[in-house]
């Protein structure tokens, strides 16, 4: 028996590739099935099930295209409407890998077809769990996601999620291994561990929602406390991963369709398609093409796709690093984000040499903003997380998190300069140039951000440990 952790950072999101006497199954895969394929060819093992913990949120799995591929059946728990050919493991079924035993255990309460699945060894011990977003390290699922369609509040899903923990999952002996679907950084829980391993005893002596004395009432108001409203883009990847999808070969070829630059600006007007530059924030400030974002490939670039442009179906063109056309497009096409219409070929400084218009962003080191900014006089927005900012900020600094930008930008007055920062320049930069997309140029972008800024003798409140703020 081996078990492999596949993680994927930019979406801390983790699949799993079991394999037993010649046969295999696949957690949660990730949308792009061809890395499963190789490995199941070079390992010489087939593939018997494909198991999905849930409909996943936060990106589109590949399950559909892999079952396509090897005939594998997808398999979900209890309650899963798949408009696709699927088994719904009833609470309790096996299946048999080789020679394990994968059990599923219904776990309702992050969605109502949640799923954790048991993994039994050859010598019938209950060696692990493959937990979904129903437990997590440091942390349970978010229970508020499925309201609409479990016809249920946060509240009564929160408390169907303390009996399926207590009820499936703390029952089970101390050394079962805890393999969830995400780790931090991911939007499906608030307060994730960095680690993606643990044990059952572990997170009874360290996960404050498996405390052995709490009562339901104690979880529910722990649980969701603090709750952040859920990307926009969360509720389209549900549909996508419950009712089928391009697959994904059909949208690298779209995506890597090279338009040259005396065509770009006519192809982006034609299809409506907003333009993407994915360069980092300090190659993007110094020239880009008008109107448009950049989410630099780098960072977070997914899940910040996911929240800025939220509609899935918005047509895009890419503005890439030569040799990164490919990643892009991949990584676009794990949170849903299928109608890529091509990329700049020869990137931005084919554009450049074609002659045609450059926009930049003005931006200044840490040092020039402390030596020109004036107490109480100018405006400074920072777009950091509210925990981030209530940890440490400059003084007077306004909180503006990025995630919102779409709601604070018609506050901004295009008359009053204001300075713009996040924690390094990744975020600041987004939002700049979203703003100067709107038509705003009234700002000064700080490189460096926060990081930089507190070196520099400007005036900043007192720290606080974030850990302290989330539990506050």
């Amino acid at each position: 028996m081996k078990i492999e952790q596949i993680y994927t950072g930019c979406l801390a999101q983790g699949a799993y590739y079991i394999t037993s006497n010649g046969e295999a199954a696949i957690i949660d895969p990730l949308r792009e099935i061809q890395p499963y394929l190789d490995r199941l060819e070079r390992d010489a093992v087939k593939l018997k099930y494909i198991f999905e913990t849930h409909f996943h949120a936060d990106f589109v799995s590949g399950h559909i295209d892999l079952s396509k591929e090897t005939g594998a059946p997808i398999v979900y728990g209890p309650n899963a409407a798949c408009e696709f050919d699927c088994i719904s493991a009833k609470d309790g079924q096996e299946f048999k890998i080789g020679n394990i035993t994968i059990k599923a255990l219904h776990t309702p309460g992050h969605t109502m077809e949640s799923t954790t699945y048991l993994l039994i060894d050859e010598n019938g011990k209950d060696h692990a769990i493959f937990s979904g977003d129903t437990l997590f390290i440091g942390d349970v699922g978010r229970p508020d996601l499925a309201q609409k369609a479990a016809g249920m509040t946060q509240d009564q899903l929160a408390g169907i999620l303390f009996h399926s923990l207590r009820d499936k999952v703390m029952t089970l002996a101390d050394d079962v291994i805890v393999y969830p679907a995400h780790g931090a950084g991911s939007a499906c829980g608030k307060n994730m561990s960095k680690e993606t391993v643990s044990t059952i005893g572990n997170q009874k002596a360290t996960n404050y929602a498996l405390r052995a004395d709490m009562s339901e009432a104690e979880f529910i108001k722990e649980v969701t406390d603090g709750l952040l409203p859920p990307p926009a883009y969360f509720s389209m990847n549900v549909a996508m991963n419950k009712g089928g999808y391009e697959s994904f070969e059909s949208v690298l070829h779209n995506g890597m369709k090279a338009i040259k630059a005396e065509d770009f600006e006519a192809v982006a007007e034609e299809t409506g398609a907003l333009i993407l530059d994915t360069r980092k924030s300090g190659d993007f400030y110094k020239g880009f093409i008008p109107q448009s974002i950049n989410i630099g490939i780098n960072g977070d670039f997914a899940p910040w796709v996911g929240t800025l442009i939220a509609n899935v179906k918005q047509p895009i063109i890419l503005v890439t690093e030569n040799g990164l056309e490919e990643e892009t497009v991949t990584r676009l096409s794990r949170v849903g984000f299928d109608s890529i219409i091509g990329h700049l070929e020869g990137g931005f400084e084919a554009w450049q040499k074609a002659g045609f218009e450059v926009d930049t962003v003005n931006r200044i080191s840490a040092d020039q903003f402390a030596s020109e900014f004036k107490i109480e006089e100018d405006k400074v927005i920072d777009v950091r997380k509210e925990t981030e900012y209530e940890a440490e900020h400059i003084e007077d600094a306004y909180s503006k998190p990025l995630a919102y930008i779409n709601d604070w930008v018609k506050d901004i007055n295009p008359k009053e300069h204001f300075y713009l920062h996040c924690a390094g320049g990744y975020r600041s930069m987004i939002a700049a140039s979203i703003l100067q997309a709107r038509g705003f140029r009234n700002f000064t972008e700080i490189d460096g951000g926060f990081g930089a800024i507190a070196k520099t003798d400007i005036p900043k409140s007192d720290f606080v440990c974030q850990s302290k703020v989330l539990k506050a």
